[in-house]
């Protein structure tokens, strides 16, 4: 099933995280369909996909913390939107480990500011709740983790992210729902593998640490290169949680949790990952293994998707290749002072193509 994009032709949306990397995809997607985007966030780093693609000239941005509620209730209420995805989060597992405190207000009380956001809205229709492969209970297992398996992660950022599934979970049934059960206001959470795309600059992430060795002809150090991972090309997620957002505004019944991550072929090593991007960048660049004895990861992470491929008859667009493919091509583009901006379009033109 794909559904049409021009459902969101002069609809409200209230994009949570707007100024970071995944944010500043859906902004550009949401626009091109026609959406009126109200963004919340902190500030963009001076290099960052959102400055460098100028994605604020075309969306109404608020520059905020979602830990300040009273920053950010009036900011809601003057969008008045009818369709909310929350992105917001301190999303990495290193940097939970340096600042727990702040990733659990962030990750958990940010979440809880922005149900109460919605809880006393006449508007909302939606609410899609963004969260993360990591949310399960890890057991290092070869199958992958489904829809009722036990939430419990267990560095402070999946576990956070853990928590925020189960506030959202304690909204939808005591404000959310009437008293015989029924939906009242369809809220989905979605839980989305690895993702990897042009424009992602984090630290700690092995594509955005690949590009900036690249850029420098230094060897890429690679700190588990066996570890599995279900990466996928950012655009995927993104067109799920629009597609999710869209689907139980007209029909409440498609609220819910749904896995999204890449067909079972794509769940690869982090060394194949980097291997491809070899591949794809050429100008004879290298890898090597250097652990550094940082803090636990998970070795092993998979994700079944029967649900969403059940329910909406969902599948990938793009393969592990093509995504490596197009997040060079991307970087390439940026690197040589063409519109990148441009290219964004293009690759999303194209991915809607191969989805359709």
């Amino acid at each position: 099933m794909s559904f049409d994009l021009s459902f969101y032709k002069g609809k409200k949306v209230f994009v949570t995280g707007h100024t970071g990397f995944k944010g500043s995809w859906l902004c550009r997607m949401l626009v091109n369909a026609g959406a009126e985007v109200t963004g919340y966030s902190l500030e963009a780093p001076a290099c960052s996909l959102f400055q460098i693609a100028d994605i604020e000239k075309n969306v109404h941005s608020i520059i905020g913390d979602i830990r300040n509620c009273r920053q950010l209730m009036p900011a809601f209420e003057e969008a008045g939107p009818e369709i909310v995805i929350h992105l917001a989060a301190q999303p990495l597992v290193r940097e939970s480990y340096q600042n727990p405190q702040y990733t659990y207000e962030t990750n958990v009380m940010g979440t809880v500011n922005l149900l109460e956001c919605i809880r006393k809205s006449k508007n909302v229709r939606s609410f899609v709740n963004v969260t993360t492969d990591k949310v399960y209970q890890n057991r290092e297992w070869e199958w992958g983790y489904r829809e009722n398996e036990v939430l419990d992660g267990y560095d402070p950022y999946s576990n956070s992210k853990s928590c925020s599934e189960l506030v959202t979970g304690s909204y939808i049934r005591s404000f959310f729902s009437d008293d015989e059960g029924n939906i009242t206001l369809p809220v989905s959470t979605v839980r989305a593998g690895n993702v990897i795309g042009g424009g992602d600059f984090a630290k700690d992430r092995i594509i955005p640490d690949c590009i900036r060795a690249a850029i420098k002809r230094e060897d890429i150090i690679v700190r588990n290169p066996y570890s599995i991972r279900p990466y996928q090309h950012v655009l995927e997620p993104l067109y799920v949680y629009m597609m999710i957002g869209a689907m139980q505004y007209e029909n409440k019944h498609y609220a819910g949790s749904y896995n999204v991550g890449p067909d079972e072929q794509d769940c690869r090593q982090t060394g194949e990952l980097v291997d491809l991007f070899v591949q794809y960048w050429g100008e004879d660049i290298r890898w090597t293994t250097q652990y550094d004895g940082g803090p636990h990861e998970a070795n092993f992470l998979k994700l079944d998707c029967s649900r969403l491929k059940r329910v909406f008859g969902w599948k990938s667009a793009w393969n592990l290749e093509k995504a490596v493919e197009k997040t060079v091509e991307w970087n390439k583009c940026w690197i040589n002072g063409q519109d990148v901006r441009t290219c964004m379009d293009k690759q999303i033109e194209e991915f809607l193509e191969n989805i359709s």
